[in-house]
């Protein structure tokens, strides 16, 4: 891989999977330099301690931008006294990528429960607390794989909502929003010169003209006409249950989706190991495994690199095409 700016890959939350994947994501070949706290590190890891994301070390050995904690960690007990240092590692990885001393982020896993108890975070995820990191800039999720042909990546509209609520929130401003900014990022993240997109339906067969619903016919379709007429490659919206089979998925390069399920599904049936949550819309690289804290397997070694692995690939990636 060519030389560029590290990337800063977070510590997350030191009781679960993270700090053991952390040596083992030195398989990925990328530049990356961990942040936190290397008493979490499993024992044994060949770990230096530097002070700038692109100092360099021997080949083989952990490059850590040490970030003291206030207490050890125990495998699959959060310490509410971690907390906060948890908060302030991603606000400090922000920091040393806005201020060009690194390439990107790639976040392992916290907690948002351990979070809130142990330091009141009032953000519902990673995905929120970047974005007003960044200065309250709107922001979508896009889940990708990295090991299916053709590629499958999805952007959910709405996110972490109950089923009941996904009609009231899914707006023609909020489906405008996820259409603009995903365009925008796969033109410049992933060297799209014109991004082809689909957008799924909300109802089951996208509403079969009324019968099922009528979102379809009412808003969405004149939406992305409008959106088609401003020079958008858009196509829906279409049935769901037919847009994620293989020669479905070699007519477009992203899909738009209305709800958590109908998005993370997909993906997660074809890529479950290879997938990578994409922040699109921050003014930096994000990227994150599609996997969280795992405290049923922390600290007994089963823990998969394949996704941070994969993630770390994909934030090297988009750092170069930026």
């Amino acid at each position: 891989m060519p030389a560029s700016r590290p990337i800063i890959l977070t510590c997350g939350e030191p009781a679960g999977v993270g700090p053991e994947l952390a040596p083992k994501a030195l398989a990925s070949g990328v530049p990356f330099v961990f942040l936190g706290d290397p008493r979490h590190l499993p024992e044994g890891t060949d770990w230096a301690e530097v002070q700038a994301p692109d100092e360099q070390v021997a080949k083989g050995v952990l490059p850590v931008l040490r970030h003291d904690f206030p207490a050890a960690a125990i495998a699959g007990q959060p310490d509410p006294r971690n907390a906060a240092a948890v908060i302030d590692v991603i606000a400090r990885a922000v920091d040393l990528t806005m201020t060009g001393k690194a390439g990107g982020i790639c976040t392992l896993p916290i907690n948002k429960e351990a979070l809130k108890t142990g330091a009141d975070f009032p953000f519902p995820g990673h995905t929120e607390y970047l974005a007003h990191l960044a200065g309250d800039v709107p922001v979508v999720m896009m889940l990708a794989s990295t090991t299916v042909t053709p590629p499958c990546r999805v952007v959910p509209v709405t996110i972490h909502v109950a089923i009941s609520e996904v009609p009231r929130l899914l707006t023609p401003e909020l489906l405008e929003k996820a259409i603009r900014i995903t365009d925008a990022a796969m033109r410049r993240d992933f060297g799209l010169a014109a991004p082809r997109l689909v957008v799924a339906g909300l109802n089951p067969h996208a509403g079969e003209n009324g019968v099922m619903g009528d979102e379809e016919l009412r808003w969405m379709a004149p939406l992305l006409a409008k959106l088609r007429a401003e020079g958008f490659n858009l196509n829906g919206p279409l049935p769901a249950d037919t847009m994620f089979h293989a020669p479905a998925r070699t007519r477009y390069d992203a899909a738009i989706c209305a709800y958590h399920d109908q998005a993370l599904i997909p993906i997660k049936t074809l890529d479950f190991a290879g997938g990578v949550n994409v922040t699109l819309g921050l003014p930096f690289v994000r990227t994150s495994p599609d996997h969280g804290t795992a405290f049923d397997i922390a600290g007994k070694g089963l823990a998969d690199p394949a996704s941070v692995i994969a993630a770390l690939r994909m934030a090297h990636d988009m750092a170069e095409k930026r």
